[in-house]
This record gives C-alpha cells, structure tokens and sequence, in this order.
C-alpha cells in the first residue's frame, strides 16, 4: 500500500462497506476456477479478529482464512482481492495501535510466503517468525521471495 503513514488503518478496519454479504458470481471462468457461484465478502474487522486467534509459534494464511469464511457463511469462496487487501490493513492498522495488538505476521501469503506488504516488509515478518522459532528459507534467484520451512506443520485451525 502506498502513503501508509498518511492513513487512518483502524478507521479502514471499521468500516463494514455492506459486508458480510455474499454475491452471486455469473462468470463461467469463475465459477470453474473457485468451484461456485456464492462468494462471501467478509469485513475488514472480521479477518483482524480471526488474526488476533493465531498463537505464537503457530501460522494461518490468508487462504485458510477465506476457506474458513466461506464455510461459515454457507458460500462457495470468499472474494480472493479484498482478503488480501484486508488482510494487509489489519497488519498496518495493527502498528497503529498502542493496545490490541493483532500478530498480523502469523498470516502468510499461499505456499507459506512471507508478505511484502506488511510493516516493514519480509525483513520485519521474517524476524518476528523466527523469534517465535519458526525457520524462514529464501527461494529464487534474482526475485527472492521468502517462505516459512514446513509452514503446514504449524498451521492452526479455525474452525
């Protein structure tokens, strides 16, 4: 996100915009790719308190939260772009907070990847992972991207 400093994350994080809502997908291309036609649009607020569930030493990813939502809610998936928009406002709207905190870092990107769109990027999610003793291994050779080692042996269920 670009101006993160000129912008109120926990005003962003309330907002509800008509969420929950689920929304009825025509697109065949869709409907082929997610498996369905019902797609669940959960509120910002509702991915940070599925966030502040994630113990230490243990990993969610945003995958796994949009799976647990559409279960939920009785719908096929959850909408893939704002989970990951939403995703990234808890995180900054977490650092905003002097209290109630959310350990936004515990949420990886698909395949276990670090999220470069967090506070203070891969360096800063890849230290609070690691002082929580989780290991961080880089891929790639000229776009590195960074994973946690056996992320799926520390998932934790929601539901």
């Amino acid at each position: 996100m670009a101006n993160e400093d000129k912008k109120d994350f926990n005003e962003m994080l309330r907002r509800e915009n008509g969420m929950p809502k689920i929304q009825i997908v025509t697109d065949a291309k869709t409907i082929e790719k997610y498996g369905g036609e019902r797609m669940f649009f959960a509120p910002p607020a509702a991915y940070d308190q599925v966030m502040k569930r994630i113990p230490a030493g243990k990993l969610t990813t945003v995958g796994e939260i949009r799976r647990y939502f559409a279960e939920k809610n009785d719908a096929d998936f959850t909408d893939p772009i704002t989970a990951g928009i939403f995703v990234s406002i808890a995180a900054w709207a977490s650092e905003q907070r002097q209290e109630d905190k959310t350990p936004y870092w515990r949420t990886l990107k698909a395949n276990g990847e670090l999220n470069p769109k967090y506070p203070g990027g891969v360096e800063a999610q890849k230290m609070k992972l690691e002082a929580e003793g989780l290991t961080i291994a880089a891929r790639g050779r000229t776009n590195i991207r960074y994973y946690v080692k056996d992320y799926e042996e520390n998932l934790f269920p929601l539901g």
